[in-house]
């Protein structure tokens, strides 16, 4: 995927890839639970609690969702969405330690060929309590490619990472 398509992000500041930057995504994203993914449709925007799951690489995420809802017919119009992951519940009392990352991509919903099993096993490997529902035929599992990451700290730094793999 290219990220041609998709502005970058650009304060005059931004750091392109900052290690320290990725270590604090990749522990938002694994000890997070949850993130609000935001979808649009209809010329509004759209947002969805999930549980969800990434990639060692950070480079993909993946999330259910049942297929009797608005958040996968919009998903089925427009494969653009954004996660947004924040650490706010542990820190309520100190707005300057809250973390929060926003990743962008596109989705892809799988087949229960392929790499669905692969993907599925990710989820429920993170959120055990899912695995029935993951399995039932009722479930839909996105695939999202994660074209990049807006990390933001003390409530006003903001770098962008790119995942390794992207242009």
């Amino acid at each position: 995927m290219s990220n041609h398509d998709e502005p970058l992000f650009d304060d005059g500041e931004t750091k392109q890839s900052i290690p320290s930057v990725a270590g604090r995504i990749r522990s938002l994203v694994k000890n997070q639970p949850y993130a609000v993914l935001c979808v649009q449709g209809e010329g509004q925007p759209y947002g969805a609690l999930v549980a969800f799951a990434f990639s060692e690489d950070l480079r993909h995420a993946v999330f259910a969702t049942p297929i009797a809802t608005r958040k996968f017919r919009l998903l089925s119009e427009c494969n653009r969405v954004a996660f947004v992951v924040d650490n706010r519940s542990s820190h309520a009392q100190e707005l300057m330690a809250i973390e929060a990352v926003t990743a962008t991509g596109r989705s892809v919903l799988l087949g229960r060929d392929g790499d669905f099993d692969r993907w599925a096993d990710l989820l429920v490997g993170k959120h055990p309590y899912l695995e029935a529902f993951v399995k039932s035929e009722s479930c839909a599992l996105f695939l999202v490619d994660i074209v990049r990451f807006l990390h933001v700290a003390r409530f006003q730094e903001v770098n962008q990472w790119i995942p390794t793999g992207h242009s």
